[in-house]
């Protein structure tokens, strides 16, 4: 692990070819959400109260969304939509197919988007997986729902981009 990690930085050290190494895309301020019904700014101002009522609006997810992702924390909201379109599923093979698409990106250790819950819940989401059922993210799905009211909400409702919403 440490020689892995001296390897990388290693690379990371080591003089560019050219200043175009140097570039990363970044945005000061999210990008537009996808075509929804703009709220009235009174609808947007419930969202300081309500992670709900700001997940189950289209726009109000796109917009939470595109400001999680200029702060490189979208993965949350990610795992709660994934966790959200899980529950809708029917069909046990495809249940399971999710379940295992979700626990692959979200849950496993170093997963690509690896949402941070404790030993516990990740215990308990493992033991779920044996026999998926629409419950099996729930803990896990409550856990970065509180997560987000509490820390990523209230970031969001200090952002320059729900201040133009609620104008």
């Amino acid at each position: 692990r440490a020689k892995e990690i001296k390897t990388k930085l290693g690379t990371l050290l080591q003089k560019p070819d050219s200043t175009i190494d140097f570039i990363i895309p970044y945005t000061e301020k999210p990008e537009k959400p996808p075509k929804a019904q703009k709220p009235s700014p009174e609808e947007a101002l419930q969202w300081r109260d309500s992670l709900e009522k700001l997940l189950q609006n289209p726009y109000g997810l796109a917009s939470f969304h595109s400001f999680l992702r200029s702060e490189f924390s979208e993965e949350n909201a990610e795992f709660w939509v994934a966790c959200e379109d899980y529950k809708k599923t029917k069909s046990p093979v495809k249940m399971a197919e999710k379940a295992k698409k979700i626990y692959e990106e979200f849950i496993q250790t170093e997963a690509p988007k690896e949402v941070n819950i404790d030993h516990f819940t990740k215990a308990v989401t493992m033991k779920n997986l044996v026999d998926p059922s629409p419950t099996t993210f729930d803990m896990a799905q409550k856990r970065i729902f509180a997560l987000m009211e509490k820390d990523s909400l209230p970031r969001f409702v200090r952002s320059e981009f729900y201040h133009e919403l609620i104008k």
